[in-house]
């Protein structure tokens, strides 16, 4: 088999040069992105997911169920265990992520950029290509890497999950391909060398099946790569290394068990949930020609596309007959043209897993899934700079990734805050459901409820059926004083979700504002019956139930919300004062003393402490110290005042 010659001292330069400048033109794109807050499923997969919390257990954090961080990380141990080292060094600092995020998406630039140039110097290639393998490497690179698509896996942090599963399948890819040539070095011997970039090979398909389900791809596109590219036939490809074939293939068997666990990424994907197959695939007609198109012209870029579908073939039948005649393409090139079929089949084959027939019910378009397909029209937009216009292609290529560097830089801006990122989603996509809701939670957030009304509002007509959307417009109702239509709303909720524990618990809440403990106690015990497992709801039917003059009932309420968050300071005061009741003493001072102990600065538990210990039990220089913490706390608390100056007189 022919080798591809040693490179030269001054290809060795220009391949540093040409990565320090790729890394210098991300950096500039990037740099602005760095403050964007977490939004949508960075929430549940970052802010809320305890199992990224601590290092060790090393199982929780590799095993995180869908309650943890949401359908994005479940499944995914690879990216959780990133998210969890981020979490480590810095917590919830958006700063950490957003650099780690780049970091990944700069190392497979740079693999990539190996993986093109020693393509290029291939047998196969190296005719027409040799001479040009640094510069057209270095322009598929970085045109790939700077294109303004690529923002939504590098700035929208919880897609790690792509920029993750795409550095793994590069990898793949690369040491596959130093796995087919000579060593370039004396230190080890062919065979060696050949063994443990098969062996890195094999290592990264196995992470990468370990971040996200595209990488079911990688041993199939590496054997196709290795018929087109090395081999020739796929029989001598297999026939000379299927020893390397089948510990790729065995990779599949991980992400087999993976997503079984999932069951169906908590029945958002796979077949049986609300899309069926033929309405997503005809979507999905839509959504692969909207793609190519934001390939060439990268406007207008969309956050998110909602969960809308086509209604029926009629609205995309000719871009299902673009499709399959691209696809019939893509067969012919293979065998008459297997270059180009090789990078078509990359194309299809990388979007095959999330924009088929397979139903992603929760995102049924999404710009993220371009991250590796992305590479195919920009090897043909390469090919073709380098047949147009010769010598000066490279010259086009560096001024088309300034230009889309700028765009992404541009592009950026817009995640700079939540509000302005719902906002420009819904100047592009105004019938949003998801885009309305979520826009309305960023602006209650802010504390701005007449705006977070109207989108709510709007949210709810465009989806009477969706219950999120009723809940958080009672939550701005109930925020903005008008409990009688935050009631309305919960009961809306309630209808369309009987268990919406969270529901039952709010209209509890404005039920015990309106003076009516008997209703609020039965909507927090339909919410305990629905989660039994969430303290809060004890702790509310404990209140229900201490104002109706039940203590018994309510300190057995609130001993459960303690059993299941026994740091909760508020239910261990609330506890101490129905013991008060029910002349417990001992046990009532007990559980002030734990408020005290979770929440120091907690002023009601230590003014009762103090009150009881000057009052009731005689130990004035224990009430002191209390009241002395108090009395700073609240200098004009006239009775404060007073209690103090009897402690201080008693204890001279």
């Amino acid at each position: 088999m022919t080798q591809t010659p040693p490179p030269k001292p001054a290809d060795r330069r220009g391949v540093w040069l040409g990565a320090a400048g790729l890394l210098l033109l991300l950096g500039l794109a990037y740099h602005n992105s760095f403050r964007g807050p977490f939004v949508f499923d960075d929430l549940p997969a970052i802010v809320h997911n305890e199992s990224i919390r601590a290092l060790w257990p090393l199982t929780r954090v590799l095993a995180p169920e869908l309650g943890d961080g949401g359908v994005t990380v479940s499944g995914r141990p690879l990216v959780n265990l990133s998210l969890a080292l981020n979490y480590a060094l810095g917590g919830e600092s958006v700063t950490g992520y957003h650099a780690v995020n780049l970091l990944i998406h700069a190392a497979a630039a740079l693999v990539l950029f190996g993986v093109v140039r020693r393509s290029l110097l291939l047998p196969a290639l190296a005719p027409r290509w040799s001479s040009v393998a640094l510069p057209a490497g270095l322009s598929v690179a970085a045109l790939w890497a700077l294109h303004p698509l690529q923002t939504a896996a590098v700035t929208y942090i919880v897609q790690r999950a792509e920029a993750l599963m795409g550095l793994c399948f590069l990898v793949a890819l690369y040491a596959f391909i130093r796995a087919t040539e000579k060593p370039e070095t004396g230190n080890l011997k062919p065979e060696e060398g050949r063994l443990a970039w098969l062996t890195l090979s094999v290592a990264a398909c196995l992470a990468g099946m370990a971040c996200k389900e595209v990488m079911v791809m990688a041993p199939l596109m590496i054997f196709l790569y290795d018929r087109t590219l090395v081999a020739g036939t796929f029989r001598r490809a297999w026939q000379v290394r299927w020893k390397c074939y089948l510990p790729l293939a065995a990779t599949w068997l991980l992400l087999a068990w993976l997503v079984a666990g999932t069951g169906g990424r908590g029945r958002t994907a796979g077949f049986g949930v609300e899309v069926s197959p033929w309405t997503y695939a005809l979507t999905q007609g839509e959504a692969i020609i909207h793609y190519l198109r934001l390939t060439l012209w990268p406007q207008p870029l969309v956050f998110d596309y909602g969960t809308a579908t086509v209604a029926g073939f009629g609205a995309v039948w000719w871009q299902v007959a673009v499709i399959v005649f691209l696809l019939v393409a893509v067969a012919y090139a293979l065998v008459r043209r297997p270059v180009i079929g090789l990078v078509g089949a990359w194309f299809f084959g990388l979007l095959a897993p999330s924009s088929s027939f397979v139903p992603v019910a929760t995102q049924t378009m999404a710009e993220h899934r371009m991250y590796l397909a992305l590479l195919a029209p920009v090897m043909l937009i390469v090919i073709g700079l380098h047949r147009l216009l010769g010598s000066r292609a490279g010259i086009a290529a560096a001024g088309l990734a300034v230009i889309w560097a700028g765009v992404t830089y541009a592009r950026n801006f817009d995640y700079a805050t939540a509000q302005g990122l719902w906002a420009d989603t819904l100047a592009k996509r105004p019938a949003n459901v998801r885009a309305h809701h979520n826009l309305g939670l960023a602006e209650l957030a802010a504390g701005r409820l007449p705006e977070a009304e109207q989108h709510l509002r709007r949210a709810v007509a465009l989806d009477p059926a969706a219950p999120e959307p009723h809940y958080n417009l009672g939550v701005v109702l109930a925020r903005a004083g008008r409990p009688r239509e935050g009631m309305a709303a919960y009961r809306e909720v309630l209808r369309l979700e009987p268990a919406h524990g969270a529901s039952r618990r709010n209209l509890g809440d404005l039920l015990m504002e309106s003076g009516r403990p008997a209703e609020a106690l039965a909507e927090f015990e339909a919410a305990i019956r629905a989660q039994p497992g969430v303290g809060e709801f004890h702790f509310s039917a404990g209140n229900a139930a201490a104002a109706l003059g039940r203590f018994e009932a309510a300190a057995a309420y609130y001993r459960e919300a303690v059993r299941l968050r026994p740091d909760y300071a508020e239910a261990h005061n609330n506890l101490g004062n129905s013991l008060l009741e029910l002349d417990r003493l001992p046990e009532a001072l007990e559980e002030f003393e734990t408020a005290l102990r979770h929440q120091p600065d907690y002023f009601e538990p230590r003014r009762t402490l103090a009150l009881l210990l000057l009052l009731h039990l005689n130990r004035p220089a224990e009430a002191r110290t209390h009241l002395e913490i108090l009395a700073r706390a609240r200098p004009g608390d006239r009775e404060i005042a007073d209690a103090l100056a009897r402690a201080r007189q008693l204890t001279r």
